[in-house]
């Protein structure tokens, strides 16, 4: 019930429901209270993959911290990237670390990883079990499959009763770490029948249909008989969707899963900058569409109390967080790599107040 309340109300029943998570985690928390910080109002913006876990964190560090305030608006990531760029926010949300080719933070910066989760196929379909197969979903997103019947899903399901419904395609309209994730799987995994390429932003065919962000594009799906969409798993449990067992490299179809997703990142390198990626990671349990998700900060702050929030919050994130984020969908950290955010935050550089 406080799972399905958190997702679906959000902040502020996250909130309400906070003081029973906290209590039932009590046994198990690894950080302390902190001690009491100067207020502070901190801005962010960017991925609506992890809008549900970052709504339960802030709620649950307010009841620590209630002189400081933390907005956080899922915009998508592209837009929390170019916003902390421009010095709009003073964090972001991105599942997907910058390119080369973008616009680029003019000062250092630190990406913290938060939580992993799979990014579902989700579909529209009653009555029917799907396993798909990285290259069957490539021609499905690209067109080249336009009904449930066709040879190639049949091909994975050889037992299921399929329709001959025609298929509507559903997409992030905005720039979204969630489609880089996704069309980075399909790039990875089936090279010869994926053609659109991976980023925040692709050139969708006609006749598919966009909508904005995690939640919008699950609407969507739940909406259109016969519709399929990418949708991070807390929104899909959320709007009660069907979602398929994919094909990992290993050639299992795994359903998604939080297990699946913490196999997924048990089988990632991890970067210096702790940036890595669980796509098609190897592992008979991993699921193969598992997202990372990160929030980046400026390493040397420039206001002594929201440098100090900001640390405060992230420590809190690694240390509560991470026992709160099964309850809201989300797979926690592995344990080398909390180890090594924790280390990172300890980096930030805060002025004196």
């Amino acid at each position: 019930m406080l799972r399905s309340l958190a997702r679906r109300g959000g902040i502020v029943l996250a909130a309400l429901a906070l003081p029973v998570l906290l209590l039932g985690n009590a046994a198990t928390a690894t950080t302390p209270s902190q001690a009491k910080l100067a207020s502070a109002t901190l801005n962010g913006d960017g991925s609506t993959f992890q809008l549900g876990f970052n709504q339960i964190v802030i709620a649950g560090f307010k009841q620590q911290q209630k002189g400081i305030t933390i907005n956080y608006q899922g915009n998508g990531s592209g837009t929390g990237r170019t916003d902390f760029v421009n010095g709009v926010v003073d964090f972001a949300g991105t599942d997907a670390a910058y390119k080369t080719t973008d616009p680029q933070p003019p000062k250092p910066f630190f990406y913290f990883p938060t939580v992993v989760a799979p990014i579902t196929v989700s579909y529209n379909l009653s009555g029917v079990k799907l396993n798909l197969s990285a290259d069957t979903i490539a021609k499905i997103f690209s067109g080249a499959i336009t009904t449930w019947n066709d040879a190639a899903i049949k091909s994975d399901n050889p037992k299921a009763k399929l329709p001959s419904t025609d298929i509507t395609v559903v997409h992030r309209s905005d720039s979204s770490g969630t489609t880089q994730n996704f069309t980075s799987f399909l790039t990875k995994a089936a090279p010869s029948s994926w053609t659109l390429g991976s980023g925040s932003t692709v050139s969708w065919p006609e006749g598919t249909q966009g909508a904005t962000g995690n939640s919008g594009v699950a609407k969507l799906v739940k909406d259109t008989e016969g519709a399929v969409g990418y949708v991070d798993f807390s929104d899909a449990n959320a709007s009660d969707l069907s979602y398929a067992s994919i094909e990992n490299s290993a050639g299992k179809f795994v359903k998604a899963s939080l297990d699946s997703a913490s196999a997924a990142a048990q089988g990632a390198s991890v970067n210096a900058d702790l940036t890595y990626d669980p796509i098609n990671s190897d592992g008979a349990g991993a699921y193969p569409i598992t997202s990372p998700t990160w929030i980046i900060v400026y390493q040397a702050q420039t206001d002594a109390a929201k440098g100090n929030a900001i640390k405060g919050w992230l420590n809190y994130i690694y240390g509560e967080g991470q026992t709160l984020a099964s309850s809201i969908d989300y797979a926690p950290l592995p344990k080398g790599l909390v180890k090594s955010a924790k280390a990172q935050v300890k980096k930030i550089t805060v002025p004196a107040s």
